[in-house]
């Protein structure tokens, strides 16, 4: 399930090791959970020029190498053939705005091509491993937590940033993700809903990826920034992630404010196959989700369901709250080795919107 590094990367893990010493945050940080930097994004500010206040916190050569040796990882060279040279002739064409212009900005800023950015963001889409919890109290407060899982997990806990997308002075919706990804796995629009993706299948990922970008499907993470920038509450948000076409099956798990307000969106290329809402009347007040349809046993080899059911059973609905979920978001092995970070949110207080990037050990 998980990518496996060849004989060859080494070499580069080596250069890497080197290149990780100018990044912007301390060595500490290799040893001990820590919060991740928080910056702003101003949405008032051109697509191609967002970026770059962000980007002068990082060391370019760093950011060049890392991104370099993930998509020679990932992705087949037949998609480096394709993508690049289109890319570059006609970005615009294969990508809507403001996707296409912040690729344009951020190669820019780093001396790299936007078939190179493009890329990092077909990677990112492509192997994240996840858990997502929804939860509801007993005063009908709605909580929502998730640890994002990544392989690459090692090179990224320095790259990863919450982000505060601002238009007008005010926070128009917050989100977790790493340096050169435009898109977002885990977001908020303040008292108005919050959003996590899970990914959801394998298979020919990327014949069946490329072939529907190509057709002008979105991204998965690009739909949630959508939604997080358009929706004007949770139930249009609903609406926006089951109906829109995106590129790969993919769970979004969703949190409003009210009661009830809970669901997840088991998601087919064309529409839903699946809308699992929050019950508590009958008992649901809480849902995970991992990688699996909910209808389904999860395999034995990687069962982060049945420990975080456990774990919430014990916790109980009367004690349920930021700080519980974020403990059973570190019950092993729902918190694994490759865990990259754990965000808990309530988008009735925005403020709450918290991220740990996770101890590699």
């Amino acid at each position: 399930m998980w990518c496996r590094f060849p004989g060859h990367a080494m070499a580069w893990l080596c250069l890497l090791m080197v290149l990780l010493g100018s990044c912007s945050l301390s060595s500490s940080s290799h040893v001990h959970d820590f919060k991740p930097p928080r910056y702003n994004i101003s949405l008032d500010l051109p697509p191609k020029l967002r970026w770059e206040p962000v980007l002068k916190h990082y060391n370019s050569t760093y950011l060049r190498e890392v991104f370099t040796y993930i998509t020679n990882i990932i992705v087949p060279k037949w998609v480096h053939a394709v993508i690049r040279p289109l890319a570059e002739l006609d970005l615009e064409h294969l990508v809507h705005e403001p996707y296409a212009g912040e690729i344009r900005g951020i190669s820019r800023a780093l001396g790299m091509s936007a078939g190179d950015i493009l890329l990092v963001n077909f990677c990112y889409e492509a192997t994240a491993f996840c858990t997502s919890i929804i939860a509801q109290d007993e005063k009908g407060n709605i909580y929502h937590g998730r640890n994002l899982d990544y392989s690459f997990g090692g090179l990224l806990r320095n790259l990863t940033t919450d982000l505060d997308f601002v238009k007008d002075g005010q926070i128009a919706y917050t989100g977790t993700t790493f340096l050169g990804y435009v898109g977002l796995w885990t977001g908020q629009s303040p008292y108005k809903f919050t959003v996590s993706g899970d990914q959801r299948g394998n298979g020919k990922w990327w014949e069946n990826a490329i072939s529907a970008f190509l057709k002008r499907s979105s991204p998965v993470s690009w739909l949630m920034r959508d939604a997080l920038n358009d929706a004007k509450d949770f139930q249009s948000a609903t609406l926006q992630l089951s109906r829109t076409p995106i590129i790969a099956e993919v769970y979004y798990i969703m949190a409003g404010t009210m009661p009830r307000e809970g669901v997840i969106i088991s998601r087919d290329r064309s529409g839903p196959a699946d809308i699992w809402p929050l019950d508590p009347i009958h008992g649901e007040w809480f849902h995970v989700e991992t990688n699996y349809d909910h209808w389904t046993t999860p395999p034995p080899h990687d069962d982060r369901r049945t420990p975080a059911n456990k774990a919430m059973n014990a916790t109980g609905q009367a004690n349920i709250n930021l700080d519980t979920l974020y403990k059973v978001l570190s019950v092993n092995p729902v918190l694994n080795p490759t865990t990259l970070y754990t965000t808990v949110m309530s988008a009735a207080f925005p403020e709450k919107y918290t991220t740990r990037v996770r101890n590699e050990n």
